[in-house]
C-alpha cells in the first residue's frame, strides 16, 4: 500500500471497520494521514487495526454499537467532538447480505433486518455526521454494490437496500453541496470478504469451485476483487483528488457492468 499524505489532518469515521473492506480501508486512510474512528458491533476485534494505525503515527479510536441504532451514532459523535471537534470523512461501509432465496419465499423478518442495517444504518450515518461536517465540508462515501445498479436473483433485500443507498447518495449530494460536503457511492462486484465466503458455507469443494467459476465468468477481469482495490477507490473519493465528484455511484467491478 502506497503511503501518501493527501489525507493529512483529516478525521475519518468508518463503519464495519473491524474486518474485511472496512478494516483494509481504515488502514489505507490512516496510511494516507487520516486519524480513524472505527465503529462496529460490540466485541469486535480491534488489536490488529489499532496497532497498524498507531504504528503509522495516526490516532485510533474504536466505538462499538449497532449502526442501525441512534445510540451508536450519538456515542460516535460524542467521541468525535471530544477528541477532534469534527469529522471530515464518513465511510458508511457496514452491511449484511441476508438469506439467499426467491422473493416469494423471502422471510419478512429477514427483509426488515437487512433493510435496517443496510438502509437505516447509512441514513443515520449521513444524518448524524452532517452536523460535524457542515463547518468545514467533507466527503461521505456510501457502500452500495453492483446489486444496487442492476437486478438479479435470490438476494432480494440486499439488492433493494443497495438501490436505496444509491438513492440516498444522490439526494445527499444535492442537499449537502451548499456545505461543501460531497456524497458518493461505490458499487463493488464480488470481493474476497467474509460476506462472499458466507455463500460458500455448507458447500463441498466442487460446489465452491462451481460457484466461484460462475461468478468470475461474468467478470471481464475474471477474478474477485481484493479488498485493497475497494479501499483505494474510497481513498480517492475521500481526498481532494475527487473534489469535483459528487452524486455518483462508481462500479468497482472488473468490467461486470460494462457488458
Amino acid at each position: 500500500m502506497a503511503r501518501t499524505n493527501r489525507l493529512d489532518g483529516k478525521v475519518a469515521l468508518i463503519t464495519g471497520a473491524a474486518r474485511g473492506i472496512g478494516m483494509v480501508t481504515a488502514a489505507q486512510l490512516s496510511g494516507e494521514g487520516a486519524d480513524i474512528i472505527a465503529l462496529d458491533m460490540a466485541g469486535s476485534p480491534w488489536d490488529e487495526l489499532r496497532a497498524e494505525v498507531e504504528q503509522g503515527g495516526q490516532k485510533f479510536l474504536s466505538c462499538e454499537g449497532d449502526v442501525a441504532e441512534e445510540e451508536a451514532w450519538e456515542a460516535a459523535m460524542t467521541m468525535a467532538r471530544e477528541h477532534f471537534g469534527r469529522i471530515d470523512i464518513l465511510f458508511n461501509n457496514a452491511g449484511i447480505s441476508g438469506p439467499s432465496c426467491p422473493m416469494w419465499d423471502y422471510p419478512i423478518a429477514e427483509f426488515d433486518r437487512v433493510m435496517r442495517v443496510n438502509g437505516r444504518g447509512v441514513f443515520l450515518g449521513m444524518r448524524f455526521c452532517t452536523d460535524l461536517m457542515k463547518a468545514g465540508g467533507g466527503s461521505i462515501i456510501n457502500m452500495s454494490s453492483v446489486s444496487g445498479i442492476g437486478g438479479g436473483r435470490s438476494l432480494f433485500a440486499y439488492n433493494a437496500s443497495k438501490h436505496a443507498v444509491i438513492g440516498m447518495t444522490k439526494v445527499g449530494a444535492v442537499e449537502l453541496a451548499e456545505f461543501g460536503i460531497r456524497v458518493n457511492a461505490i458499487c463493488p462486484a464480488m470481493t474476497e470478504t467474509a460476506m462472499m465466503l458466507d455463500l460458500e458455507i455448507g458447500k463441498n469443494a466442487e460446489q465452491v469451485a462451481a460457484l466461484r467459476g460462475h461468478f468470475t465468468s461474468m467478470i471481464p477481469l475474471a477474478r474477485y476483487a481484493n479488498p485493497s482495490e475497494i479501499a483505494s477507490v474510497v481513498a480517492f473519493l475521500a481526498s481532494a483528488d475527487s473534489s469535483f465528484v459528487t452524486g455518483v455511484a462508481i462500479p468497482v467491478d472488473g468490467g461486470l457492468k460494462a457488458q
